[in-house]
């Protein structure tokens, strides 16, 4: 049943319209330079869609605080090259200025405005009742310029700040290519009825994979959890391993209350013991030299960096027969050449299944765009925290609010 406009619900030729976009990007600090396009590419085809329309983007970079909390102004130069048009970058988000250059727009023009997270509204907003958004000097300056608010932004849909729930309590809104296609094809992967679904939960955030892994099996999703990088790390200590200093020390710098996880994990090794893959081998880093060690052989001084051959041989058999396969997180340091085997092979087992495949996050993609294979999985999210929040069935507020603008207009 349909829940939610899409651009093939409007005439949208000579409209006005306000897009939401997530083009939050790698950024050399020193040099300003994009480091890796990707997310500004996905929003490539909404865009052309919008030829003949007025768009304006809104869109955020980092956040303050970080190194590569900057100027949108690298992203409009990128986003006119990958379009073959001019993308102009305009300093203001609803400045005198900035609205002049608004109301100067004919159809076909496209303006990409300041990072939003540069203005105080955006930020100490930030999880108010969206009528309070709604209801920002941000929201009531922009809003009257502008027929329809698309949404296309997937990656912050976890965050509810004005430029994600504001603009929807006052025009009629809908998803945007990037959106409509994360939530059909998520939607499909949670829904389809497959005998065989894994999930592969890797990489560095131990507190959302246990919990995606928990309500996976809880709501039986997926029948069963292949655990790898710091996870894996996480539910080996659950297990009683003892892995050595050198692994808990690095898990222990990138995960918040280590033993709350380690609980977690615990528990659901009770209950689920055997749906939940752990590594029977790994291979760790022995002052740079790759050395494979069965667990009976832990404890090691050495840190854990990559899963080993025999656990490699075991998870990609299951990958290749599911029916289904979502991977969260690369299942190890892949960045270090020698260490990049197990992400390389699972990720082409991934690829090479004939079974549904996705993978999501941003180390994830990254893995497999420098391996290009990126086009032989089913899908790619662009999300890292939202795709977690969606598996793991949480409403997330942008999509709420896309949501409640069809049933108001549908209505109208």
């Amino acid at each position: 049943m349909k829940e939610f406009f899409t651009i093939d619900d409007f005439k949208l030729a000579g409209s006005a319209v306000l897009l939401r976009t997530d083009i939050n990007s790698p950024i050399d600090p020193t040099s300003g330079r994009i480091l890796n396009d990707a997310r500004i590419r996905r929003h490539v085809r909404t865009i052309n869609d919008l030829k003949d329309s007025k768009v304006v983007i809104l869109a955020h970079q980092s956040r303050p605080g970080r190194a590569d909390f900057t100027t949108t102004k690298p992203h409009a130069k990128r986003m006119s090259y990958l379009l073959r048009k001019r993308v102009k970058y305009v300093d203001g988000l609803y400045n005198s200025g900035t609205m002049k250059c608004i109301e100067s727009l004919s159809n076909g023009d496209v303006i990409l405005l300041e990072n939003v997270r540069f203005y105080a509204e955006e930020m100490v907003m930030k999880n108010q009742p969206v009528e309070k958004q709604g209801d920002t000097l941000f929201v009531r300056t922009l809003a009257p310029h502008f027929d329809y608010f698309i949404q296309d932004a997937f990656a912050a849909a976890h965050r509810s700040q004005p430029s994600m729930v504001g603009f929807p309590q006052v025009l009629p809104t809908m998803a945007g290519r990037v959106m409509e296609r994360e939530m059909t094809m998520l939607d499909h992967l949670l829904q389809s009825k497959l005998d065989s679904k894994i999930a592969i939960l890797g990489g560095l955030k131990v507190d959302d994979s246990i919990g995606i892994a928990g309500h996976f099996l809880d709501k039986k999703i997926m029948s069963n959890i292949l655990t790898t990088g710091a996870v894996a790390v996480v539910f080996l200590l659950a297990k009683g391993v003892d892995v050595g200093s050198g692994s808990v020390d690095i898990v222990a710098k990138e995960v918040d209350d280590l033993q709350v996880q380690i609980s977690r994990a615990k528990e659901l090794l009770e209950k689920y013991g055997d749906r939940i893959s752990i590594p029977t081998d790994v291979a760790v880093n022995a002052d740079g030299e790759r050395v494979g060690m069965p667990i009976e052989k832990l404890p090691s001084e050495y840190p854990i960096y990559d899963i080993g051959l025999d656990t490699l041989v075991e998870y990609s058999s299951q990958i290749e027969n599911a029916g289904a396969a979502v991977l969260n997180g690369p299942p190890g340091v892949f960045e270090i050449a020698d260490f990049s085997l197990g992400t390389k092979e699972i990720f082409k087992a991934l690829a090479n299944t004939s079974g549904f495949s996705v993978i999501g996050g941003g180390h994830t993609i990254a893995a497999a765009e420098e391996m290009g294979i990126v086009e032989k999985f089913d899908h790619v999210s662009t999300g890292g925290g939202a795709l977690i929040y969606y598996l793991c069935g949480e409403e997330l507020p942008a999509i709420r609010e896309i949501k409640k603008s069809y049933k108001k207009y549908c209505k109208a």
